[in-house]
Parts: C-alpha cells; structure tokens; sequence
C-alpha cells in the first residue's frame, strides 16, 4: 500500500472513528446528565426555544463529545498515517474545529460554551493524540 493511500485511509477511519465516539457520547449523554425537565433534545426547534433551561451541567456531554471524538480520530489517523503523521492528526482536529463552528450556528449555546469548545475541544485534542501516538 502506497503511503498516499494509507495516509486518505487515515484521514477517512480518523474521521468516521471520531464521528462515531462523539454521537455515541451525545446519544447516551442524557443517561448520565438528563436534559432539564420537559426538554426534547432530539427536536432541534424545541431544544432551541428550551436553552433558557439549561445549566452549566448540561454541557458537560457536548464538550466531552467534542473532545473525546477529535482525540480518538485524530489519534487513530496519527497512528494509521504512513507519513505527514503530525499534519494528519491536526487535518483532522481541523476538520471537527469546522464541524464545532457549523454546529455554533446551528444549535443556540451560551457564549462561553462556545468559546471553550471552540478552543478547548479541538486542536488541544489533536496535539493530545500526536503526543500519545509518538510514545
């Protein structure tokens, strides 16, 4: 296998792997931390007129998502990559980083949850996992 083609595969498994933690984590997110009472967070209209409702707490799973989903595919393309390991790892941080902007104005969040998901769930992660796939 040439390293062109295991480096896309990396960016691709990267991607779907850390797409697939981080909707994993959101889906049983409210099993740990229960919207607040009479919140459908499967509707975005009603969770859009329900963030009044919302506390701090209730932000935990997104940012964890976030993150957790960035590391894991970051790190799984970092250690699938055949070169370039670094600006793999980062692409795909990148590519979340644009997916946490998409989702800010998609889904109404408090300022400052957007500000500490935006900086710290994202390239943190991603030069999170180039430290742990170097070791």
């Amino acid at each position: 296998m040439t390293a062109i083609i295991r480096n896309v595969l990396a960016c691709i498994i990267g991607v779907l792997l850390g797409g697939t933690v981080n909707m994993a984590i959101v889906v049983l997110g409210p099993l740990v931390i229960p919207p607040p009472p009479g919140v459908d967070v499967t509707n975005m209209e009603a969770m859009s007129a329900s963030m009044h409702l919302f506390e701090p707490k209730h932000f935990i799973v997104p940012f964890v998502a976030h993150a957790v989903g960035t590391l894991i595919g970051s790190l799984a393309a970092f250690l699938i990559a055949a070169s370039h390991k670094t600006a793999i790892a980062f692409l795909i941080g990148t590519l979340f980083f644009i997916g946490g902007i998409a989702a800010c104005f998609m889904i109404p969040a408090p300022t400052w949850f957007i500000i500490v998901d935006l900086v710290g769930a994202y390239f943190p992660m991603a030069w999170i996992s180039t430290r742990m796939g170097s070791r």
